[in-house]
């Protein structure tokens, strides 16, 4: 279990910012990233660099000293999964960034329309 901490809190969430983020057993690379505070406010989500070969959003040098984030390496990418029925899709126009070492993170909302919102992660990962 890792402790998290939002600079602010995520869109929708406001004003929860401290989260804990729990690998899912048996699922390598999913976690779930619920409230400390009101634990029955979970998300899951997918570590991008496992399962989204090619996903890299640039993180503004400001919004990485904001997380103490020097280089790539100090960064866990995630990105909210949404599963269903029909598919679970995810969401790449806000990916959360996580600084491995000190639990500081940030949802960043990405200006890009390449990224949607809701992106069939069948097709993503190649399934």
């Amino acid at each position: 279990m890792s402790a998290v901490r939002f600079l602010t809190p995520p869109p929708g969430l406001e004003p929860l910012d401290a989260f804990d983020l729990d690998p899912v057993a048996g699922a390598d690379g999913l976690y779930t990233l619920a409230s400390v505070e009101r634990p029955e406010i979970r998300l899951f989500t997918i570590d991008a660099e496992r399962h989204l070969p090619g996903y890299s959003p640039e993180l503004p040098d400001d919004r990485a000293a904001e997380l103490g984030i020097a280089e790539a390496a100090d960064a866990l990418l995630l990105v909210v999964v949404t599963p269903s029925r029909e598919g679970s899709t995810v969401n790449l126009m806000a990916p959360v960034i996580v600084n491995r070492a000190s639990g500081a993170a940030l949802q960043l909302v990405l200006d890009d329309d390449a990224f949607p919102v809701r992106a069939e992660l069948a097709e993503l990962a190649g399934a």
